[in-house]
């Protein structure tokens, strides 16, 4: 039996239904089992892994665990000391590819992930483990993009030169379903990207090239778009550190690490790839 946290966010839901696809017995912990939507074969159970008592119930019978860090947060260690005292044999966890980074380099920790410490967690936790160093993850083009890809055709925002390696959630996935299921990555820290570093000006062609539809991407002051980020009520910190991470990586290309293609013996699925999946998320 596989625990899988974080069960109804981006990589948690597909890592779910790949596993149950595959015949594997797998228990989802959701703090709303009556809304989680995951796919038959899937059994849901209620649990909040940042308050690790909950999750008792959830680990009897279970030999491995996937552990998101903004599910859990601090409370890691505790989960996974509870998770080794109930049988628990191997956890992975999804971090990130700036986990090394000083903290005030990493947005996503104002959004409350704790990757640093979660990663720490497993590694010290005694059970065999895994860490899944991500990188950029595509769908968060979605949040950034959408809304003027569906309205026109010019797309407006910071540092056009900056480039991603943007990765798809499935492959993600199926990244974290290896190291569940198999013995070969344990004790590894995978750095995972997509398979190609395209700047934000290329992304934007590629989208354009993908639904039949001409588009480009107008470079505005990163001023501007903090005061506009900051208007439709994202984290002002959060956005301060998105801005500052693109200054930095403007003019130059994004790490691609080619791990993806390499553990799951095919290539990794592309930026285009990508937006053919999700192609009625950009249209109206």
């Amino acid at each position: 039996m596989i625990l899988v946290t974080g069960a109804t966010g981006t990589i948690g839901r597909p890592l779910a239904g790949l596993l149950a696809a595959e015949g594997v017995k797998v228990r989802a912990v959701t703090r709303d089992p009556d809304a989680a939507g995951l796919p038959g074969g899937v059994e849901v159970v209620a649990g909040d892994p940042g308050r690790p008592s909950t999750l008792a119930p959830a680990l009897e019978g279970v030999s491995q665990v996937f552990l998101h860090p903004r599910a859990v947060g601090l409370a890691a260690a505790q989960v996974l000391a509870l998770a080794k005292e109930r049988g628990v044999r191997r956890v992975v966890v999804l971090s990130a590819i700036n986990v090394d980074d000083p903290f005030e380099e990493q947005p996503s920790r104002v959004n409350g992930d704790r990757n640093k410490e979660v990663e720490d967690a497993a590694i010290a936790s005694g059970l065999e483990w895994v860490s899944l160093r991500a990188g950029a993850f595509a769908v968060n083009t979605l949040l950034a993009w959408g809304g003027q890809i569906r309205a026109g055709d010019v797309v407006r925002g910071p540092y056009a030169s900056f480039s991603e390696a943007p990765i798809h959630e499935q492959d993600l996935a199926a990244v974290g379903a290896r190291a569940l299921l198999s013995d070969d990555l344990v004790g590894r820290k995978l750095d995972l990207t997509g398979p190609q570093s395209l700047t934000h000006a290329e992304l934007i062609t590629v989208v354009g090239e993908v639904l039949g539809k001409p588009l480009r991407f107008q470079e505005i002051p990163a001023e501007a778009v903090r005061h506009a980020m900051v208007g439709q009520g994202l984290a002002e910190p959060f956005v301060v550190a998105l801005l500052a991470r693109y200054a930095r990586g403007a003019g130059r290309p994004a790490r691609v690490t080619g791990e993806v293609e390499s553990i799951l013996g095919r290539p990794a699925r592309t930026w285009a790839d990508w937006v053919t999946d999700h192609a009625g998320a950009f249209q109206n």
